[in-house]
């Protein structure tokens, strides 16, 4: 850690101590003068239970400012290395602010048996905290630039190994004030001409091998001549937002995750899936029993095509419901068709103007509703409403390693791939959609995916 990077983090304990101290007698100081909230508003009266000056410093400013430091401390607000962004910091000081008000608030009340002595000042000495302790830890901020702008207290780095540097972490060396990128070097040999020139604060490995000589050589000698040694991940390094740093025991580990769709994630997604198909089957049973009755009129039974689709992990199948929208034996006559499928750039089947399709199943396909019966496979569980297309087996044991990926969650009645071209894309396009979903999975991106599925049904844009 550089000297000056130690002193701007030391630094921030005393001056939150200041910001505190003076915000908490400004506070008094107003409350003391009955200056109101909003000037020229006359909404306080006079408080004839404020204590003597002495008595506030000595029994409220002082323990306040060391509950505020001890908070703050817990929180990581002290870490000497300046890693953290503006906007969490500014999130934490309020959050050890509302903490701090909150312990005033118990202890006057749990302890001392008694209400605190003026609810002004405690709003006052909230605002004020926030805001002095921001400005000065904004000041301070500022004057740490300048003096990583001047070349100060800057990190010194340089990238060693057979194999380039990321271009995202190449990017951040280069632009960051924190660091000064020195370059890309290829072995041990050429760090030492560089150390007999000049101090480097840091050596991060892009090969590393945990085994290999090169590596153990490499990580004695920074060792021996204090200075930094870090590597980055030689696997997965392409998708970083999906590494997790754990522990296993005592013993650090970097774990992958596939999809942010794991924990509570998985548990909301699941609980608004019954919900929402719940309410959708009761609203549209209307209709789902006119459809039935049509195409029970229109070609007989049975009125559901059931289709087996490989679900979640690539490895049971689920029976996935749809109104039949073809003949009966539609099935026996695939291998006829094969000539006519258009979609040749994949294991996918699909043909223009398929002629097994029935007369009711051409006006339920334009729109979409032969698949709303999927609503009843998304409440027992065999599908989700939203996530990647479920596909048959016979497509899937023809995916690549690459396209089984999709496999990392249940697959969905609608999706990305759905409301970006559906038919009309590519299976590589498709796949690529589907796992850009896996990756960026969020409740409001479900949302906003089957609020796009009713425009995208109503246009027909892409539907076969």
């Amino acid at each position: 850690m550089k000297k000056s990077e130690a002193i701007f983090g030391v630094a921030r304990v005393p001056l939150d101590a200041l910001a505190v101290l003076a915000a908490l007698l400004l506070a008094f100081r107003l409350r003391q003068l009955n200056i109101d909230f909003i000037p020229g508003q006359n909404l306080l009266d006079a408080s004839g239970t404020l204590p003597d000056m002495a008595w506030y410093i000595v029994h409220f400013i002082v323990p306040s400012v060391g509950t505020f430091l001890l908070l703050s401390a817990v929180l990581g607000l002290y870490t000497l290395e300046s890693t953290m962004s503006a906007w969490v910091e500014v999130g934490r000081v309020i959050l050890v602010t509302a903490l701090w008000v909150v312990l005033v608030i118990a202890w006057y009340f749990l302890v001392r048996k008694q209400l605190f002595f003026s609810r002004a000042l405690l709003l006052y000495g909230t605002g004020f905290i926030v805001l002095f302790v921001e400005i000065g830890r904004a000041a301070l901020t500022m004057l740490q630039r300048s003096f990583l702008r001047a070349g100060m207290g800057r990190r010194i780095v340089v990238s060693l190994g057979t194999q380039g540097l990321a271009e995202a972490a190449q990017d951040i060396l280069q632009h960051d004030e924190h660091y000064a990128y020195l370059g890309h070097i290829p072995d041990l040999d050429a760090l030492k001409r560089i150390l007999h020139q000049q101090t480097v604060d840091l050596v991060l490995q892009t090969d590393p091998n945990p085994g290999g000589d090169a590596t153990i050589t490499l990580i004695n000698y920074c060792r021996s001549h204090q200075v930094g040694y870090a590597f980055l991940p030689p696997v997965l390094a392409d998708v970083p937002h999906q590494l997790r740093v754990e522990r296993l025991g005592l013993l650090p580990m970097i774990r992958f995750q596939p999809t942010p769709l794991d924990g509570w994630g998985r548990v909301l997604k699941r609980v608004f899936d019954i919900i929402v198909s719940f309410l959708m089957i009761i609203l549209l049973s209307p209709l789902l029993l006119l459809f039935s009755l049509l195409v029970l009129i229109g070609s007989g039974w049975p009125i559901f095509y059931v289709s087996q689709r490989v679900g979640e992990q690539g490895r049971k199948k689920v029976s996935i419901l749809k109104f039949r929208s073809m003949v009966r034996d539609a099935d026996l006559h695939k291998d006829e068709l094969l000539a006519m499928n258009h979609r040749t750039d994949g294991p996918l089947f699909k043909i223009h103007n398929d002629p097994r399709v029935t007369g009711i199943g051409k006006i339920l396909r334009r729109f979409s509703l032969d698949e709303l019966p999927q609503l009843f496979n998304v409440f027992i569980g065999n599908l989700s409403l939203v996530g990647p297309r479920p596909h048959l087996p016979a497509e899937v044991d023809r995916y690549s390693l690459e396209q089984r990926r999709v496999f990392a969650v249940k697959p969905g009645a609608t999706g990305l791939a759905q409301i970006s071209g559906r038919s009309s894309l590519s299976f590589d396009e498709e796949v690529r959609l589907d796992l850009q979903y896996i990756e960026e999975w969020s409740l409001l991106l479900d949302l906003w995916i089957l609020w796009r599925t009713m425009f995208t049904v109503f246009s027909r844009r892409g539907a076969d």
